[in-house]
């Protein structure tokens, strides 16, 4: 357990003496939360479905997670490239252990960011409908961020170049976002669209996050919760095989 508390204090500490990451991750939200709340407001309002910065908002704490998350896999990259991930290789300790401190300090990371953009929002004027459903909200928060930081880190345990790394973060990273419905309601999609976000996981995780903080629910909460836990299960299980593959 020391060595899962020591690289998970680590990406913390990281993190939080990286202030011009903290900022430019937090720019964005503002920008999505600033030109979408804005823009499709008066388009939301028009066809009856109340305000959109209620809707969007947990669309955008989720973007967060999901962008903080996946990325967590380039720090492997970095640590690869400068020696530290030897480093840990070698130490006395299991790689499951190794890779569960960074899938951890990761979630940790985006759990962190989510609740920033979060206090943004209500600056912005997001209010939820239930205050005391705010803790509910933070147990879809964590699965989601579980959930892609071990998906970060089994790609970053395959992938060893950081343009490879982009460019399939970028090809992932992208379409699971805008087929979440984190920008628009799925109640009348196609036949086609609704089995792709269906397949998505940040659906649900959106879903849940909407639905604990304004009580919008596409699913129910014990569907959302469960397939977020059942595919964070599958993705940590994939990424300790990875992570116990990597040569350096």
């Amino acid at each position: 357990m020391g060595a899962i508390y020591i690289l998970w204090l680590r990406e913390l500490k990281r993190y939080i003496r990286s202030r011009v990451q903290v900022i430019v991750s937090l720019a964005q939200p503002c920008l999505y939360l600033f030109a979408f709340g804005a823009g499709f407001s008066p388009v939301f309002r028009q066809a009856g479905l109340g305000s959109y910065l209620q809707f969007i908002a947990p669309g955008i704490i989720g973007m967060t997670i999901l962008f903080s998350s996946v990325f967590n896999g380039i720090a492997m990259l970095w640590d690869r490239q400068f020696g530290f991930l030897k480093e840990t290789l070698v130490a006395p300790v299991s790689r499951l252990q190794i890779m569960t401190g960074r899938t951890l300090g990761g979630a940790t990371v985006a759990m962190i960011q989510g609740t920033l953009v979060l206090l943004i929002c209500l600056l912005f004027g997001f209010r939820p409908e239930h205050w005391l459903s705010l803790p509910y909200a933070f147990v879809f928060v964590f699965l989601v961020a579980m959930l892609f930081s071990a998906l970060g880190t089994a790609i970053g345990s395959v992938i060893k170049d950081m343009q490879g790394f982009q460019l399939v973060m970028n090809f992932l990273v992208m379409p699971i976002y805008f087929l979440s419905g984190a920008l628009y309601p799925l109640a009348n999609l196609g036949p086609v669209m609704k089995v792709i976000t269906h397949l998505d996981p940040l659906t649900y995780g959106v879903d849940g996050l909407r639905g604990a903080l304004i009580n919008h629910w596409q699913f129910s909460p014990a569907l959302d919760a469960g397939i977020l836990a059942a595919i964070t299960c599958g993705f940590l299980v994939l990424g300790a095989y990875l992570f116990s593959k990597i040569e350096v």
